[in-house]
This record gives C-alpha cells, structure tokens and sequence, in this order.
C-alpha cells in the first residue's frame, strides 16, 4: 500500500511501550513501513542528532506524546523548532483538551509543520484523516525572504497609482443578503505581482507615508461606491485604518470632501480600526475617531480580542462595531473554549448596541455557528474572496435587486440545509 502521506521514514516518541505498538500496527495498515521509536523526548533528539551526521536519511514524520518523563513533548517541540526540523508533526496525548489545544498553537507558532493532534487513544479513522488531509503537502521549505520596500519604492507607486482596492462582501446573517464590503488594499507590483499589504502596510507605516496609502484607497473606493450605486447597487464599505492614521487630525475633513466629490454618502463608510500597534499620540486619536463619529461615519473595532483591541478601546472609544477576529469563528463550532469567547463577545457588544460582524467564516459549520449566536454580518472564503471592483460589478450585475444572489453560496440559500449556488471568502492583512 501507498503511504497516505509523503513521508516514508516515522519516528515515533512515546514512554508508553502500548502505545507505540498500538501506533505502530495503525501506520503499518495505512502502508508506513519504515518505524522507528523512541521512548523519551532526549532519546528522539539523540536520534535526530544521528540522522545529520550519519548517512540514515532524515525522519519525514514525527508523532510525538506531550506528558513523558524526563523530557516533555514541549520541550522536545521547541527543541526541533531550534534544529530546523522540516518534516511533519503530530501530537498525541490524553491531556485535557485544552491543553493539547495549546500546545498546537505553540507548535505552529515555532513555524513547526503540525498536521495535528490526536487523543489517546489513537482513533484510527482520524489517523487516516490527519495524514490525507496533507497529501498534497510538500514538507516545509525555506521560504524566500519577503523583499523590504524603501520609501522611494512605495512613493514611487503611490504617484504611479499601483496600489489597487479588492473587495470581500460582507453578508447580512439572517437575510443571507449582501450589504456591505471590506476594502483590502493590493500592491499591483511591476516585478512581483499582486503583493499582500502584510507586505508593505509596515513600510508604509515606518516611512511615514500610510497617511498618503489611506488617501489613495479612500478616494479609490468611493469612486467605485459611486460607480456601483449608478448601476443601482448599494453597498455599506469599510476601509481599513491604521494607528497611525489616526494622528492625522486633518483625516475627517478629508474623508469628508472626497467622499462629496464622489457622491457617496458618509452613512455608508466604516472605518475598521486595528490596534496592532500602541497609539503614538493618543489625544490625536481620540480626537480624530470622535469628530469621524460626528460626521456619522460607522467605526469598527477590528480582529477583537487580540493585539491591543479590547475592552478598554470599547470603553474609551467611540466604536459602533465590533468585528470578532477569525481566530475565535473559525472552528467555534467544534471548539466549546473558541465558543465561548465567541458568543460572550456577541453578547457584550449588543448589550453595548454595537453591531457585530464575524470574520473568517471558511465552511457552513462556521456560518452556523455565527447566526446561532445573533451576530449580524459575516465574511470569509465560505461566502467569496476579496476580488477587483470590476469581479464584484460583473458578479452583481445579473442580480440587482437580490444582490447576494451572485454571491450566495449554495448553503446559504436554506439556513440548515446543502442546497444550490456556492461562494467564498479571504481576508490578507
């Protein structure tokens, strides 16, 4: 038989001799021949040592318990993400769920390749899911540096209008409607391509020059918010702001005359604010976010619950949104922790008389999970990725009055149901 996954050496590493035959016997049935194990943490990395400086080939896939003597399945996790250990990695344990929750978090944050976690004892039916589920997967190469942007650079393609707004509809839970759209800005690069703003927005931040990027995305969307209302499309957009933006005093009467030149009123603009950074001049940024809310502009705290966005903003700030952070959608339906979080901020923010959007909605079981707990707005792959204003147009254009019926996915048409038209979504930051 033909291993599921591209690994052909397996190194086991469990204090339980049990255990690693029960494994043992379940990779074999799945065609894994080439075993071998260890039964502690130290005699692993003594293995791997062995395998760097002899002519054995290295192991393509670890399993790895966390409770062992001596060595824990932590430190030996840390300890491959200090050897540059490229292959995959499954945990395995009966610890609490939680706890096993974490440690695949901290295994992905040491840049690990983690194709999952599985309790003791092994089931084999998830066995065989964690490991098809990464068929395709080539191991974890060494990714290229990104390139660092200069200041002329990023001058360079504001004056050559390079940078160009997608957008990612936004839909309205209860209605299945589309209503709105998140504006995410692009770098049309002439030597790299379409490059991610994780990419430039750190530049543009460090040059001093995101004040002139919110400028060009800004009067770039209301031109196509007036292009799409002419056609007879209404759409709510939100744009993305920095920090820093904010210490822009001059920011709400600028927002205010494009937004005129265009026509597009100013009810219909969210400024989606992210506190990734600490607030270079809080006083500015007081001031700014309170006038916008003076000109009804809509303010929305953005990915809520992590960085710096969190209660104390939602005491201090004038915010009339609060959009919860794909960390805590995605998977909330089967994660009761994750579920929590999730609807505890829900609750908070009606109690508030905050609207709610959930971001980073990827299957159906996540759009349950969001209209089950009241939230009002959703986006993510499952209803359509971020497209150029022409894709999105096109898209809508056959269905005007029902302007999500170009959009909806086909589990959307029917709450509860698999029914017939399908769409999906992205959000790169």
């Amino acid at each position: 038989m033909t291993p599921l996954f591209v690994a052909q050496r397996v190194l086991l590493v469990d204090d339980e001799a049990f255990v690693l035959k029960l494994l043992a016997r379940q990779l074999q049935n799945l065609g894994y021949q080439q075993l071998d194990s260890c039964d502690s943490g130290l005699a692993a990395l003594e293995r791997l040592e062995a395998t760097t400086t002899a002519a054995a080939p290295p192991f393509d896939l670890i399993f790895c318990d966390l409770q062992m003597p001596g060595m824990d399945g932590i430190e030996l996790v840390r300890n491959l993400a200090l050897r540059g250990y490229a292959g995959g990695l499954v945990l395995v344990s009966g610890e609490p769920g939680r706890t096993l929750q974490t440690a695949e978090r901290l295994a992905r944050a040491h840049g690990l390749n983690l194709l999952g976690a599985l309790r003791k004892p092994v089931d084999p039916g998830l066995l065989r899911e964690v490991l098809t589920r990464h068929i395709a997967a080539p191991q974890r190469a060494t990714e290229r540096a990104a390139p660092a942007y200069s200041a002329d650079e990023l001058r360079q393609a504001l004056a050559q209008r390079q940078f160009v707004n997608h957008y990612q509809p936004k839909v309205e839970l209860a209605s299945r409607q589309l209503v709105g759209a998140e504006v995410l800005v692009r770098w049309d690069h002439p030597q790299h391509g379409l490059v991610g703003p994780d990419r430039f927005i750190g530049a543009a931040e460090e040059h001093g020059l995101i004040d002139e990027l919110l400028k060009t995305v800004l009067v770039s969307a209301f031109e196509d918010g007036r292009a799409w209302q002419q056609a007879g499309l209404v759409l709510t957009l939100a744009v993305n702001a920095s920090m820093d933006n904010l210490s822009w005093l001059g920011l709400p009467d600028f927002v205010a005359e494009q937004a005129a030149a265009q026509q597009f009123p100013l009810t219909r603009l969210v400024l989606e604010v992210t506190e990734s950074r600490l607030m270079t001049n809080p006083l500015a940024a007081i001031d700014t976010l309170t006038r916008l809310r003076l000109k009804r502009i809509a303010l929305s705290i953005d990915d809520f619950g992590t960085g710096h966005s969190s209660l104390t903003q939602l005491r201090d700030l004038p915010f009339d949104e609060l959009k919860v952070d794909r960390s805590f959608v995605h998977g909330a339906a089967a994660d009761p922790a994750l579920r929590s979080i999730l609807e505890s901020s829900l609750t908070m923010a009606r109690q508030l008389g905050m609207s709610t959007v959930g971001e980073g909605v990827e299957d159906l079981a996540d759009w349950g999970v969001l209209r089950q707990a009241g939230c009002d707005l959703a986006q993510g792959y499952f209803i359509a990725k971020p497209m150029p204003a022409a894709d999105l147009g096109r898209r809508l254009a056959p269905a005007q009055r029902d302007p999500a019926a170009g959009l909806r996915h086909r589990s959307l048409s029917r709450p509860g149901t698999r029914p017939g038209t399908r769409c999906r979504n992205q959000r790169s930051r």
